[in-house]
Protein backbone atom coordinates (compact mmCIF):
# COMPACT_ATOMS: atom_id res chain seq x y z
CA UNK A 1 0.00 0.00 0.00
CA UNK A 2 1.47 3.76 -0.79
CA UNK A 3 2.50 5.08 2.39
CA UNK A 4 0.63 8.92 2.84
CA UNK A 5 3.98 10.79 3.10
CA UNK A 6 4.60 9.40 -0.79
CA UNK A 7 0.96 10.64 -1.87
CA UNK A 8 1.80 13.99 -2.98
CA UNK A 9 3.98 12.27 -6.03
CA UNK A 10 0.97 10.71 -6.81
CA UNK A 11 -1.56 13.51 -7.55
CA UNK A 12 -2.60 14.34 -10.95
CA UNK A 13 -2.06 17.83 -12.46
CA UNK A 14 -3.61 18.75 -15.29
CA UNK A 15 -1.81 21.36 -18.10
CA UNK A 16 -2.75 23.97 -19.55
CA UNK A 17 -4.06 22.50 -21.98
CA UNK A 18 -6.28 20.39 -20.28
CA UNK A 19 -3.93 17.15 -20.52
CA UNK A 20 -3.81 15.38 -17.40
CA UNK A 21 -0.68 13.64 -15.77
CA UNK A 22 -1.69 10.61 -13.86
CA UNK A 23 1.13 11.84 -11.50
CA UNK A 24 3.98 14.10 -10.84
CA UNK A 25 6.61 11.59 -11.98
CA UNK A 26 7.86 11.88 -15.93
CA UNK A 27 11.04 9.75 -17.31
CA UNK A 28 13.63 12.29 -18.82
CA UNK A 29 14.13 12.06 -22.24
CA UNK A 30 17.87 10.11 -22.74
CA UNK A 31 19.69 8.78 -25.96
CA UNK A 32 20.13 4.98 -26.52
CA UNK A 33 21.74 4.72 -29.29
CA UNK A 34 19.79 1.84 -30.72
CA UNK A 35 17.54 2.97 -33.43
CA UNK A 36 17.93 0.95 -37.00
CA UNK A 37 19.73 2.44 -39.51
CA UNK A 38 17.22 3.23 -41.57
CA UNK A 39 16.30 5.84 -38.71
CA UNK A 40 13.13 3.63 -37.77
CA UNK A 41 12.44 3.16 -34.25
CA UNK A 42 13.97 -0.61 -33.29
CA UNK A 43 12.07 -3.87 -31.71
CA UNK A 44 14.57 -3.09 -28.62
CA UNK A 45 14.11 0.47 -28.25
CA UNK A 46 10.37 -0.21 -28.42
CA UNK A 47 10.78 -3.17 -25.63
CA UNK A 48 12.99 -0.37 -23.38
CA UNK A 49 10.54 1.94 -23.43
CA UNK A 50 7.36 -0.42 -22.75
CA UNK A 51 9.61 -1.34 -20.20
CA UNK A 52 9.79 1.92 -18.34
CA UNK A 53 6.52 3.36 -19.15
CA UNK A 54 4.25 1.98 -17.08
CA UNK A 55 3.63 3.78 -13.81
CA UNK A 56 4.69 7.03 -15.07
CA UNK A 57 2.78 9.61 -15.65
CA UNK A 58 4.70 11.02 -19.07
CA UNK A 59 7.39 9.64 -21.06
CA UNK A 60 10.01 11.82 -22.35
CA UNK A 61 11.51 9.99 -25.38
CA UNK A 62 15.23 10.33 -26.49
CA UNK A 63 15.58 13.13 -29.03
CA UNK A 64 14.69 12.85 -32.65
CA UNK A 65 16.30 15.27 -35.43
CA UNK A 66 13.57 17.78 -37.36
CA UNK A 67 16.47 17.77 -40.41
CA UNK A 68 19.12 15.27 -42.30
CA UNK A 69 21.84 17.93 -41.43
CA UNK A 70 20.43 17.75 -37.71
CA UNK A 71 21.50 14.12 -36.86
CA UNK A 72 23.94 14.16 -33.72
CA UNK A 73 23.94 10.21 -32.61
CA UNK A 74 24.79 6.82 -33.86
CA UNK A 75 21.27 4.83 -33.38
CA UNK A 76 18.94 8.08 -33.18
CA UNK A 77 15.79 8.18 -34.93
CA UNK A 78 14.35 10.42 -37.32
CA UNK A 79 11.41 12.33 -37.41
CA UNK A 80 12.86 14.49 -40.48
CA UNK A 81 10.72 12.93 -43.32
CA UNK A 82 6.91 12.19 -43.39
CA UNK A 83 8.00 8.17 -44.03
CA UNK A 84 8.97 7.78 -40.58
CA UNK A 85 5.64 8.43 -39.28
CA UNK A 86 4.56 4.82 -38.92
CA UNK A 87 8.34 4.40 -37.07
CA UNK A 88 7.11 7.35 -34.29
CA UNK A 89 3.17 5.55 -34.25
CA UNK A 90 5.12 2.38 -33.31
CA UNK A 91 6.46 4.39 -30.29
CA UNK A 92 3.48 6.38 -29.37
CA UNK A 93 1.34 3.67 -28.93
CA UNK A 94 3.83 1.45 -27.40
CA UNK A 95 3.78 4.24 -24.41
CA UNK A 96 0.70 4.91 -24.57
CA UNK A 97 -0.61 1.39 -24.17
CA UNK A 98 1.18 1.54 -20.68
CA UNK A 99 -1.17 4.65 -19.53
CA UNK A 100 1.58 7.24 -19.77
CA UNK A 101 1.36 10.27 -22.18
CA UNK A 102 4.09 9.92 -24.83
CA UNK A 103 6.32 13.13 -25.40
CA UNK A 104 8.50 13.33 -28.45
CA UNK A 105 11.61 15.32 -28.08
CA UNK A 106 12.62 17.16 -31.28
CA UNK A 107 15.87 18.77 -31.91
CA UNK A 108 18.78 19.24 -34.00
CA UNK A 109 22.78 18.75 -33.05
CA UNK A 110 24.18 21.93 -34.83
CA UNK A 111 27.51 22.01 -33.85
CA UNK A 112 27.66 18.70 -32.15
CA UNK A 113 26.44 16.30 -34.56
CA UNK A 114 29.42 14.31 -35.98
CA UNK A 115 30.40 14.82 -39.21
CA UNK A 116 30.06 11.23 -40.20
CA UNK A 117 26.21 11.46 -39.92
CA UNK A 118 24.93 14.31 -41.82
CA UNK A 119 25.08 14.77 -45.19
CA UNK A 120 28.06 15.70 -46.96
CA UNK A 121 29.62 15.80 -43.56
CA UNK A 122 28.32 19.18 -43.47
CA UNK A 123 27.76 20.87 -40.20
CA UNK A 124 25.78 23.81 -39.27
CA UNK A 125 25.72 26.29 -36.29
CA UNK A 126 24.56 30.07 -35.60
CA UNK A 127 28.64 30.82 -36.15
CA UNK A 128 31.66 28.98 -37.37
CA UNK A 129 32.41 28.41 -33.67
CA UNK A 130 33.86 24.99 -32.55
CA UNK A 131 32.72 23.13 -29.37
CA UNK A 132 35.40 23.36 -26.73
CA UNK A 133 35.54 19.39 -25.86
CA UNK A 134 38.38 16.99 -25.39
CA UNK A 135 40.06 15.54 -28.52
CA UNK A 136 38.65 18.90 -30.73
CA UNK A 137 35.51 19.29 -32.56
CA UNK A 138 34.87 20.77 -36.10
CA UNK A 139 34.20 24.01 -37.15
CA UNK A 140 30.81 24.03 -37.90
CA UNK A 141 29.55 26.51 -40.97
CA UNK A 142 27.40 29.47 -40.14
CA UNK A 143 23.61 28.88 -40.95
CA UNK A 144 22.27 31.43 -43.90
CA UNK A 145 19.40 33.05 -43.20
CA UNK A 146 17.17 30.74 -45.39
CA UNK A 147 18.34 27.67 -43.83
CA UNK A 148 17.76 29.26 -40.49
CA UNK A 149 13.83 29.91 -41.82
CA UNK A 150 14.31 26.21 -43.35
CA UNK A 151 15.30 24.50 -39.60
CA UNK A 152 12.62 26.30 -38.07
CA UNK A 153 10.32 25.08 -40.36
CA UNK A 154 11.43 21.93 -39.89
CA UNK A 155 10.60 22.07 -35.88
CA UNK A 156 7.17 22.44 -37.21
CA UNK A 157 7.41 19.68 -40.19
CA UNK A 158 8.20 17.07 -37.56
CA UNK A 159 5.64 18.60 -34.52
CA UNK A 160 2.80 17.79 -37.58
CA UNK A 161 4.54 14.51 -37.56
CA UNK A 162 3.94 13.89 -33.71
CA UNK A 163 0.49 14.87 -33.97
CA UNK A 164 0.14 12.54 -37.27
CA UNK A 165 1.72 9.75 -35.13
CA UNK A 166 -0.29 10.05 -32.07
CA UNK A 167 1.90 11.37 -29.41
CA UNK A 168 0.72 13.68 -26.57
CA UNK A 169 2.73 16.46 -27.26
CA UNK A 170 6.80 17.42 -28.29
CA UNK A 171 9.32 19.10 -26.07
CA UNK A 172 11.87 21.44 -27.97
CA UNK A 173 15.41 20.57 -26.84
CA UNK A 174 16.89 23.44 -26.23
CA UNK A 175 19.20 22.00 -24.01
CA UNK A 176 22.98 20.35 -23.77
CA UNK A 177 24.65 22.49 -25.96
CA UNK A 178 22.26 21.41 -29.29
CA UNK A 179 20.92 24.35 -31.63
CA UNK A 180 18.62 25.58 -30.06
CA UNK A 181 20.93 26.42 -27.46
CA UNK A 182 23.69 27.19 -29.93
CA UNK A 183 21.53 30.56 -30.96
CA UNK A 184 20.95 31.08 -27.31
CA UNK A 185 24.82 31.20 -26.20
CA UNK A 186 27.23 33.65 -26.46
CA UNK A 187 29.94 31.47 -27.53
CA UNK A 188 28.17 29.43 -30.11
CA UNK A 189 26.45 32.70 -31.34
CA UNK A 190 28.48 35.69 -32.85
CA UNK A 191 26.09 36.98 -35.17
CA UNK A 192 25.46 40.83 -35.96
CA UNK A 193 21.87 39.67 -37.85
CA UNK A 194 18.92 39.33 -36.67
CA UNK A 195 19.30 35.93 -35.31
CA UNK A 196 22.40 37.00 -32.77
CA UNK A 197 24.43 40.10 -31.12
CA UNK A 198 22.52 41.00 -28.35
CA UNK A 199 20.45 38.91 -25.59
CA UNK A 200 17.34 39.74 -27.45
CA UNK A 201 18.49 38.69 -30.40
CA UNK A 202 20.02 35.81 -29.99
CA UNK A 203 16.25 34.95 -28.38
CA UNK A 204 15.29 35.36 -32.42
CA UNK A 205 15.64 31.40 -32.96
CA UNK A 206 14.45 29.67 -30.02
CA UNK A 207 11.39 31.49 -29.83
CA UNK A 208 10.90 31.60 -33.55
CA UNK A 209 11.09 27.82 -33.22
CA UNK A 210 8.30 28.21 -30.23
CA UNK A 211 6.19 30.28 -32.58
CA UNK A 212 6.05 27.72 -35.15
CA UNK A 213 5.73 24.43 -33.17
CA UNK A 214 2.65 26.07 -31.92
CA UNK A 215 1.28 27.30 -35.11
CA UNK A 216 1.18 24.03 -36.20
CA UNK A 217 -0.43 22.29 -33.11
CA UNK A 218 -2.82 25.00 -33.55
CA UNK A 219 -3.54 23.95 -37.12
CA UNK A 220 -3.60 20.37 -37.07
CA UNK A 221 -4.17 18.90 -33.80
CA UNK A 222 -7.88 17.93 -33.45
CA UNK A 223 -7.18 17.46 -29.60
CA UNK A 224 -5.11 18.62 -26.62
CA UNK A 225 -1.18 18.78 -27.53
CA UNK A 226 0.95 19.65 -25.58
CA UNK A 227 4.30 21.79 -26.57
CA UNK A 228 6.89 21.92 -23.30
CA UNK A 229 10.88 23.59 -23.27
CA UNK A 230 13.87 21.99 -22.19
CA UNK A 231 17.13 24.16 -21.21
CA UNK A 232 20.18 24.19 -19.53
CA UNK A 233 20.23 27.02 -17.42
CA UNK A 234 24.28 27.55 -17.52
CA UNK A 235 27.08 27.03 -19.78
CA UNK A 236 30.77 25.92 -18.82
CA UNK A 237 32.03 27.87 -21.31
CA UNK A 238 33.61 31.67 -21.78
CA UNK A 239 31.89 33.41 -22.71
CA UNK A 240 28.22 31.45 -22.19
CA UNK A 241 24.88 31.10 -20.51
CA UNK A 242 24.71 32.93 -17.50
CA UNK A 243 21.88 32.17 -15.10
CA UNK A 244 21.32 35.40 -15.57
CA UNK A 245 20.43 35.11 -19.10
CA UNK A 246 18.41 31.91 -18.61
CA UNK A 247 16.12 33.62 -16.64
CA UNK A 248 15.79 36.19 -19.46
CA UNK A 249 15.36 33.32 -21.67
CA UNK A 250 12.26 31.71 -19.24
CA UNK A 251 10.53 34.94 -18.92
CA UNK A 252 9.84 34.85 -22.57
CA UNK A 253 8.99 31.33 -22.84
CA UNK A 254 6.88 31.90 -19.89
CA UNK A 255 4.96 34.64 -21.59
CA UNK A 256 4.66 32.21 -24.98
CA UNK A 257 1.79 30.09 -22.57
CA UNK A 258 3.93 26.70 -23.33
CA UNK A 259 2.98 23.06 -21.59
CA UNK A 260 5.90 23.41 -19.12
CA UNK A 261 9.81 24.00 -18.84
CA UNK A 262 12.29 21.57 -18.22
CA UNK A 263 15.24 22.27 -16.59
CA UNK A 264 18.37 20.16 -17.46
CA UNK A 265 20.72 19.43 -14.69
CA UNK A 266 22.63 16.58 -13.40
CA UNK A 267 21.99 16.61 -10.00
CA UNK A 268 18.62 18.82 -8.60
CA UNK A 269 20.34 20.37 -6.06
CA UNK A 270 23.24 22.30 -7.62
CA UNK A 271 23.56 25.88 -7.24
CA UNK A 272 24.51 28.72 -9.71
CA UNK A 273 27.92 29.75 -10.22
CA UNK A 274 29.09 33.39 -9.26
CA UNK A 275 26.23 34.30 -7.50
CA UNK A 276 25.27 35.23 -3.88
CA UNK A 277 21.89 33.11 -3.69
CA UNK A 278 22.75 30.05 -1.95
CA UNK A 279 19.22 28.13 -3.69
CA UNK A 280 19.55 25.65 -6.14
CA UNK A 281 18.89 26.37 -10.29
CA UNK A 282 15.74 24.92 -10.20
CA UNK A 283 14.51 26.60 -7.01
CA UNK A 284 15.93 29.69 -8.56
CA UNK A 285 13.62 28.96 -11.80
CA UNK A 286 10.41 27.69 -10.05
CA UNK A 287 10.29 31.54 -8.07
CA UNK A 288 10.71 33.29 -11.17
CA UNK A 289 7.89 31.67 -13.39
CA UNK A 290 6.55 28.68 -11.38
CA UNK A 291 3.28 30.20 -11.27
CA UNK A 292 3.39 31.04 -14.89
CA UNK A 293 4.32 27.57 -16.25
CA UNK A 294 4.79 24.34 -14.04
CA UNK A 295 8.77 22.98 -14.30
CA UNK A 296 9.99 20.06 -14.26
CA UNK A 297 12.92 19.03 -11.90
CA UNK A 298 15.42 16.47 -12.51
CA UNK A 299 18.87 15.35 -11.39
CA UNK A 300 20.34 12.47 -9.60
CA UNK A 301 16.96 11.44 -8.27
CA UNK A 302 17.17 7.90 -6.73
CA UNK A 303 14.56 7.32 -4.06
CA UNK A 304 10.79 7.97 -3.04
CA UNK A 305 12.53 10.35 -0.30
CA UNK A 306 14.33 11.49 -2.80
CA UNK A 307 11.52 12.57 -5.23
CA UNK A 308 9.93 13.69 -2.70
CA UNK A 309 12.19 16.49 -0.80
CA UNK A 310 12.40 17.83 -4.97
CA UNK A 311 8.56 18.19 -4.87
CA UNK A 312 8.47 19.40 -1.44
CA UNK A 313 10.82 22.19 -3.44
CA UNK A 314 7.69 23.80 -5.16
CA UNK A 315 8.18 22.03 -8.36
CA UNK A 316 5.13 20.45 -9.73
CA UNK A 317 6.83 17.54 -11.88
CA UNK A 318 9.77 15.36 -11.24
CA UNK A 319 11.51 13.40 -14.09
CA UNK A 320 13.48 10.54 -13.20
CA UNK A 321 16.12 9.41 -16.03
CA UNK A 322 19.12 7.24 -15.09
CA UNK A 323 16.91 5.67 -12.07
CA UNK A 324 14.47 4.44 -14.48
CA UNK A 325 17.06 2.77 -16.53
CA UNK A 326 18.29 0.91 -13.27
CA UNK A 327 15.19 0.17 -11.86
CA UNK A 328 12.04 0.42 -14.13
CA UNK A 329 9.19 -0.91 -11.56
CA UNK A 330 10.00 2.43 -9.66
CA UNK A 331 6.76 4.05 -10.00
CA UNK A 332 5.21 0.57 -8.80
CA UNK A 333 7.15 0.03 -5.93
CA UNK A 334 6.49 3.44 -4.39
CA UNK A 335 2.84 2.62 -4.94
CA UNK A 336 2.88 -0.71 -3.52
CA UNK A 337 4.68 0.57 -0.06
CA UNK A 338 7.45 -1.24 -1.39
CA UNK A 339 10.11 1.90 -1.95
CA UNK A 340 12.80 0.43 0.35
CA UNK A 341 13.14 -2.36 -2.52
CA UNK A 342 14.04 0.27 -5.17
CA UNK A 343 17.14 -0.41 -6.91
CA UNK A 344 19.32 2.42 -6.88
CA UNK A 345 22.83 0.86 -8.27
CA UNK A 346 23.37 -0.51 -11.47
CA UNK A 347 24.36 -4.63 -11.39
CA UNK A 348 26.39 -5.28 -14.36
CA UNK A 349 24.43 -8.93 -15.02
CA UNK A 350 21.01 -6.90 -15.24
CA UNK A 351 20.68 -5.89 -18.88
CA UNK A 352 18.36 -8.55 -19.80
CA UNK A 353 15.93 -8.33 -16.93
CA UNK A 354 16.58 -4.68 -17.38
CA UNK A 355 15.73 -5.18 -20.93
CA UNK A 356 18.35 -2.48 -21.79
CA UNK A 357 20.02 -2.36 -25.54
CA UNK A 358 23.23 -3.44 -26.29
CA UNK A 359 24.21 0.15 -27.33
CA UNK A 360 23.03 1.94 -24.63
CA UNK A 361 24.50 -0.83 -22.56
CA UNK A 362 27.75 -0.59 -23.94
CA UNK A 363 27.56 3.22 -23.20
CA UNK A 364 26.86 2.72 -19.67
CA UNK A 365 29.23 -0.05 -18.90
CA UNK A 366 32.08 1.85 -21.03
CA UNK A 367 31.19 5.31 -18.87
CA UNK A 368 32.62 4.41 -15.34
CA UNK A 369 30.95 7.40 -12.94
CA UNK A 370 27.97 8.28 -14.96
CA UNK A 371 25.77 5.31 -13.59
CA UNK A 372 26.01 4.64 -9.96
CA UNK A 373 26.97 0.79 -9.06
CA UNK A 374 29.05 0.68 -12.86
CA UNK A 375 32.90 0.98 -11.78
Amino acid sequence: MLKSKYTPLFESLTLSNGIQLENRIVMAPMTNFSSNPDGTVSDDEVKYYVRRSKGVGMVITACTYVTANGKGFHGEFAGDSDDMIPSLRRLAAAIKAQGAKAVLQIFHGGRMCPPELVPNGDIVSASAVPAEREGGASVPRALSDAEIESIVRGFGETTRRAIEAGFDGVELHGANGYLIQQFFSPHSNRRDDRWGGSLEKRLTFPLSVVDEVKKVVAKHAKEPFLVGYRFSPEEPETPGITMADTLVLVDALADKKLDYLHVSVMDFWSSPRGVEDTRSRIEIIQERVGDQVPVIGVGSIYTADDALKALQSGIPLIALGRELIIDPDWVEKVEQGRESEIETRLNKNDQERLVIPDPLWQAIINRPGWFPGVE
